[in-house]
Formats: C-alpha cells, structure tokens, sequence
C-alpha cells in the first residue's frame, strides 16, 4: 500500500508489479493511490479502512510507505511490515520524516526497513517465512508513533499550505 498522500510513488508500484510478475503461486494486491496502476498483480486506487484491515488480516506479507498508521494497523494484526520510506528527492513526498521514521522503526527492529528493489526482493521472501504474531504496539516506544503522527500532520499542513499559494 501506497497510502493516500498526492504524490505518485511509483517506485514502489514497480517493485511490486516486479515481484508479482515472478511468482505465479501469489495474489499480489496492489493499493496504488495516485500512483501509476500496475500492470502486473491486482491494483485499485483507494478502498475503505475496513477492506484495507480485511486485506491485512488475510495476507501473508505487507509492504507500505512509511506512514505510521499504516506500520501500526499491519504491526497489529501481527506483521511484521516491509516498509519503503518515500524519498522526497524523487518527488514522492515533501520532506524526508518518512525516511527518518522507517529507519528509526528499522534499526529497533519493529519494521523491516527497505530502501532498494534487490533488498525488497530479499525482504518479501524473508518476511513471507516469518510466523504471524498477534501483539499490540506496546512493544514500541508510544514516542515513536508521536512523532510519526506530528510529522504526518506537519507534511499535511505544508502540502495545504503551498497548494493555498
């Protein structure tokens, strides 16, 4: 999932349609936004928190931008995340807090962080080998998910801010 920001990242739609296009035994589910639409696995734009939880609760792994909400809702239902931070130098965000929080998600070992298609490729193989494990957030710092939630709301704020203009 690619979220709900305006910007495209289709660099994570590649990945996945590339991975989809590898394995015939998968059903690649694909939410990309305003992203391109793949050409390989199943995509759709948008759909409702409750068909986003439904596809969660029945996939074996879950690949997201970085944002918070989405890291907690998978982390919930006992994933553990593949997370690929967008990277505002190729257009796909305003700033780098995603960057910033994947990679503090990552170091703790909450999430596995990537940021390259071949550690992408690694990670969905490894991940899809990983038991479920039903848990809450608490085994993450409340802090964490602080300051994820005040830098999404400071990006949406910019973004109306310089749309405004």
């Amino acid at each position: 999932t690619v979220g709900t920001d305006h910007h495209p990242f289709d660099r994570l739609i590649t990945w996945a349609e590339n991975w989809a296009g590898r394995v015939e035994d998968w059903d690649v589910q694909i939410q990309y936004g305003r992203s391109r639409a793949p050409v390989q696995g199943t995509g759709f734009a948008f759909c409702s928190h409750d068909r986003l939880q439904e596809l969660f609760e029945i996939s074996d792994v879950i690949v997201t931008h970085g944002g918070p909400a989405t890291i907690t809702e998978a982390r919930r239902l006992g994933h553990r995340p593949i997370v690929v931070p967008r990277d505002p130098t190729r257009g796909e965000h305003v700033d780098n807090h995603q960057q910033l929080f994947s990679r503090r998600l990552g170091a703790a070992g909450v999430v596995e962080l990537v940021e390259n298609e071949d550690d992408f490729l690694a990670a969905v193989v490894a991940v899809s080998y990983l038991p479920r494990q039903r848990r809450s957030t608490e085994d993450i710092p409340p802090g964490v998910f602080k300051v994820g939630a005040v830098a999404e709301q400071l990006a949406s704020l910019r973004q109306r801010s310089s749309r405004n203009r």
